[in-house]
């Protein structure tokens, strides 16, 4: 397994990993209705969106912050994908969290999601935060044990404007 930066080259991987979520939210994806995703040229022009959030030379739009995506990968197949936004604006601090990730159905209860985490949460020290927020739905049991196991210490669960949701913090 490894963190791949999204790419173009990836749109036949990237599709089969879209189309096995049957309507569900891609999480830690960063997927939008402003790229017709599903045509070459609508994902390239997304994967390029996606590396400029990275840049913290480039604005980003209104009531986004600047973000690393990721998508982990096992030889020519996308398994998941994971985010860090760098800081947090209002929405975050009350419902999105630092970072966000999904796992494709076929791929979970394999440990991806706890080891991609890992690998983000040095990530985020790297970057200079001494503590993130991850969130997930308060009935995600699969997700809150992964957050547990990596140092998640739950502050509260409200509901929020993504639903009951559970709020951790990880101390870096």
């Amino acid at each position: 397994m490894e963190l791949i930066e999204p790419a173009a080259d990836r749109h036949r991987a990237w599709l089969e990993f879209r189309d096995e979520w049957a309507g569900e939210q891609l999480h830690g994806t960063g997927v939008s209705a402003d790229y017709d995703v599903s045509t070459p040229d609508g994902f390239a022009a997304w994967v390029a969106y996606l590396r400029r959030q990275s840049d913290m030379s480039v604005p980003v739009a209104e009531g986004r912050v600047h973000a690393d995506y990721w998508w982990i990968a096992e030889g020519d197949e996308i398994l998941g994908a994971i985010t860090l936004r760098h800081r947090l604006n209002d929405f975050l601090a009350e419902a999105g969290g630092h970072i966000g990730y999904g796992v494709r159905p076929s791929a979970r209860r394999r440990g991806l999601a706890g080891w991609a985490l890992g690998q983000v949460l040095q990530r985020a020290k790297e970057r200079g935060l001494d503590r993130v927020l991850i969130t997930c739905e308060d009935g995600n049991i699969g997700s809150a044990r992964t957050i547990e196991r990596n140092g998640g210490v739950l502050e509260d669960v409200r509901d929020t404007v993504l639903g009951r949701t559970r709020r951790y913090w990880i101390t870096l």
